[in-house]
């Protein structure tokens, strides 16, 4: 965001007894020579990838803005050794400040509330900040960017704006130098070819196991649309950050690709406001976006969710519908020969057992230190459930990434799993759409889906909770409602005079007097994040009648030592 204040660049990065910049070959090249020129300050560092990925972007664009005498950037580095600075800063084009000169560094950093790198502060020649985004700026419209004024950046955001309206997949696709994708064999392919057909863009990385998973998925997908006839093609979106990664990705799908690392590669991805992977843009035989991300759908529904219009989402959406309201416990755990559970020692147990009891599907993982966390909590609610309800299971399905890993924690429960490396815990995930683990579904006596956040409703309520249910839920806020009545709003505690602690209803906390887990009802300090169990804050029954421990004074609905 640009700012009024002016910057004198001499007094902002010189310091006594030094005038000058440096350059990577050792010059010394005079401040006062940028003076009345737009300044670039660059806070990068070597270690950091992101700036490594910037940097020779940053550097392309440098290249064709400095003949025209007017633009001029400063490297001012994070590293933290001098020869790690040399190294980096031989890649760069620009100047810098010594490496030896810390004090200016910090205090360049402080002034300009760096908060991460890499970041661009681009000064106009008045000394005024242009913008603190440049390195967005950049990334997103490269030398257009230039020379950063609002007046620039409100033209580009016009050009985006119209962009949008009249997007094809020309526009998308091609760049000022290319007007092809590339096939896994290496051949050229006009954009113009994919003119008028349905396009997915897909953004994935070699290697990441969610990519990993689902790109089978969308290869099967995609020969099967392909033997119909359909007029669909793929075109990858590669953001590998290695030439081969990206070369063993294209070697293993039969659909097109942009060249790896390609500058629409990036503009792509921001332009898309792309937030996970994989991703698949569908874009229409008109060049439109029809949906953001159709990789769930093609997990789910495969060919069937072709072509990714409105009416055969709305169509897709009532097949889902009667899917959940038909759902068995057989229909979800049930995969062909796999109609089985495994217990302790190995032993296969049918899953015909267990129809008709409650059911939590439980995933985690041994690597996962939330899930380590919330295995003890479990396990006393399980076995405070069991103890009362027989008709009552859970199943561990597993996110470990080998065997042994698997054993060591499943060998701490109680309870049943899916075998280690069980095709259904895919088929699970994409289900019960787990997005991250420690995760609990509840499943009911009929089969049904009663909550996919169980995992909450345990964390707040224990073996309470149990059946899961919407009602069960109503009435444990009902409770949790009476319990409070009578006790004050905010009270005093000696163990933390310096302020009020307020009743609070909280998800989970622990308790500062105590230790123990608590939920539900905290006297607490948001200022603080200090937090007492109402028992621990109020004093009990005995000590309304001044009963309490010795030493102690309980008065006020408040217990203090005397």
């Amino acid at each position: 965001m640009a700012s009024d204040a002016v910057h004198d660049l001499n007094s902002l990065v010189s310091s006594e007894g030094r005038d000058f910049l440096i350059r990577s070959n050792g010059d010394q090249v005079k401040i006062s020579s940028l003076i009345g020129k737009n300044v670039g300050l660059y806070f990068s560092a070597s270690w950091c990838p992101p700036c490594r990925r910037f940097t020779p972007v940053f550097a392309g664009v440098y290249e064709e803005l400095v003949p025209k005498g007017e633009f001029e950037v400063i490297f001012i580095s994070s590293d933290r050794d001098e020869d790690s600075f040399k190294d980096y800063f031989s890649k760069m084009p620009w100047l810098s400040i010594p490496f030896s000169d810390s004090e200016i560094v910090k205090r360049l950093k402080e002034l300009f509330k760096v908060r991460g790198i890499p970041h661009l502060v681009v000064l106009d020649p008045s000394g005024k900040v242009s913008t603190d985004q440049g390195v967005r700026l950049v990334s997103e419209h490269g030398i257009n960017s230039y020379p950063f004024t609002a007046e620039q950046i409100q033209h580009l955001k016009d050009k985006e704006e119209e962009a949008r309206r009249n997007q094809t997949i020309s526009s998308l696709l091609v760049s000022n130098s290319r007007d092809y994708v590339i096939s896994n064999g290496g051949n050229q392919i006009p954009v113009s070819e994919l003119e008028g057909k349905v396009i997915g863009l897909y953004f994935s990385v070699y290697g990441y196991a969610l990519c990993d998973e689902f790109t089978p998925i969308l290869v099967d997908t995609y020969k099967k649309l392909k033997e119909k006839g359909q007029n669909f093609e793929i075109v990858s979106i590669s953001l590998d950050d290695a030439n081969e990664d990206f070369s063993e990705a294209l070697k293993t799908v039969p659909w097109l690709a942009l060249p790896f690392q390609d500058e629409k590669c990036r503009k792509l991805t921001r332009y898309f406001e792309l937030s996970t992977i994989p991703t698949l843009v569908i874009i229409g035989q008109d060049g439109k976006t029809l949906i953001s991300n159709a990789a769930e759908l093609v997990e789910e529904h495969g060919v069937d969710a072709y072509p990714f219009t409105q009416e055969k989402l709305e169509e897709l959406a009532e097949i889902e519908k009667s899917k959940l309201e038909s759902q068995t416990l057989e229909s979800i755990l049930v995969h062909g020969e796999r109609d089985f559970v495994i217990g302790k020692d190995g032993a296969k147990v049918p899953v015909s057992e267990l129809v008709g009891k409650n059911i939590l599907l439980y995933f985690s993982a041994h690597w996962c230190p939330p899930c380590r966390a919330f295995l003890p909590k479990l396990i006393e609610s399980y076995n405070e459930i069991k103890q009362k309800y027989k008709e009552f299971e859970v199943i561990f399905i597993s996110s470990d990434r080998d065997d042994n890993s698997f054993q060591e924690f499943f060998s701490g429960m109680p309870w049943l799993a899916l075998p280690f490396g069980d095709e259904r815990k895919n088929f699970l995930n994409r289900r019960f759409k787990i997005q991250g683990i420690p995760a609990v579904v509840a499943i009911n006596e009929s089969g049904r889906t009663v909550s996919t956040e169980a995992r909450k409703l345990i964390t707040e309520y224990g073996a309470n909770a149990y059946p899961f249910t919407e009602e069960r839920l109503k009435q444990l806020e009902e409770q949790l409602e009476e319990e409070a009545k009578g006790w004050p709003e905010k009270l005093k505690h000696e163990l933390h005079d310096a302020h009020e602690l307020v009743r609070t209803r909280r998800r989970s906390y622990i308790c500062d007097a105590c230790d123990g887990m608590g939920s539900g009802w905290s006297f607490y300090c948001k200022e603080c994040d200090f937090d007492l169990h109402p028992k621990c804050a109020l004093k009990n029954e005995e000590e309304a009648d001044g009963e309490g421990k010795e030493g102690w004074i309980c008065e006020g609905g408040v217990c203090r030592k005397a």
